[in-house]
């Protein structure tokens, strides 16, 4: 089991405060866009898959490909609050974009995949963290305690896997949670793999799904609307946010027909829309 140990000045500790000390509330979800979260979770300050591009603006999907933005994030780079870490799903220009290469502080731990790992350290990130699937990293702040623990997600179908970036979901549990345990899948397919999630941890109170039907030259490589219903099934979360469902032209299946799957498998009532820019309690997502 890998450690992580950060320096507690490094970020203040108002998890117990009404408000944090620029305005917002602890133990809160915050999403900006895409796959992109700031959490406040058991005193850290957590920032997932970071991409900060304008609509119309490209990103490159490796293999001369790219992707044109089609959303604005609801949050500036240079707008973010101190961080702990960065948790990267996988190394793709939609999770971590040229602004965030070109902004975010290189001295930020950033948790993901081995060979992302490898991709941010020569871009200068010489604190990144690869995982492999089911090792857990122990970060401690202080007497505060998290475990990540990297979990199983495919990319692409058949052979196609081999050619995009390796992909990692996650387990976020935190000694002093403002909710037990979260569990964000990455970029992945419903493959036979995900059963062993529940398996392991068969209590996750909230399940952050990357969505968006994603094709690229035709070929599906993240969940679209039905996928995320099965997936939903799989994995069993208490509340599930979707997420990635609309701001890349790469994507084909919208967050309202993950909805409207979600009302006619009778499972509406286990699914929380977090609307960009919206900062909500994780006591509300329990």
């Amino acid at each position: 089991m890998a450690q992580l140990d950060l320096d507690p000045r490094r970020t203040p500790d108002d998890s117990r405060d009404t408000v944090h000390r620029d305005g917002s509330e602890p133990g809160a979800l915050t999403f900006i866009g895409n796959a992109t979260v700031l959490l406040r979770y058991g005193g850290f300050t957590i920032l997932t898959d970071p991409t900060f591009v304008h609509r119309h603006e490209k990103v490159d999907l490796g293999h001369g490909l790219s992707s044109t933005r089609l959303l604005d994030p609801a949050m500036e780079v240079d707008d973010l609050p101190p961080l702990d870490l960065v948790l990267l799903s996988h190394f793709h220009g939609d999770h971590f974009d040229q602004v965030a290469q070109a902004r975010l502080d290189r001295s930020l731990p950033v948790v993901t995949t081995p060979q992302a790992r490898d991709e941010l350290h020569s871009l200068g990130f010489t604190e990144a963290v690869g995982l492999e699937t089911w090792e857990t990293l122990t970060v401690t702040k202080g007497e505060r305690r998290l475990g990540i623990t990297a979990c199983p997600a495919r990319h692409g179908p058949g052979v196609t896997d081999l050619v995009l970036p390796d992909v990692m979901g996650s387990i976020l549990q935190a000694d002093d949670g403002d909710l037990g345990t979260i569990y964000i899948s990455g970029d992945t397919l419903v493959h036979d793999a995900l059963a062993e999630i529940p398996q392991r941890h068969p209590d996750i109170d909230l399940g952050l799904l990357h969505l968006g039907g994603t094709k690229v030259l035709g070929i599906l490589v993240t969940m679209d609307a039905e996928a995320g219903v099965k997936a939903v099934d799989i994995i069993r979360p208490r509340t599930t946010v979707p997420i990635h469902t609309d701001d890349y032209d790469v994507f084909t299946s919208g967050l309202q027909d993950f909805l409207d799957a979600a009302a006619s498998a009778g499972i509406a009532d286990r699914v929380r829309v977090v609307g960009r820019g919206e900062t909500v309690p994780l006591a509300e997502l329990a």
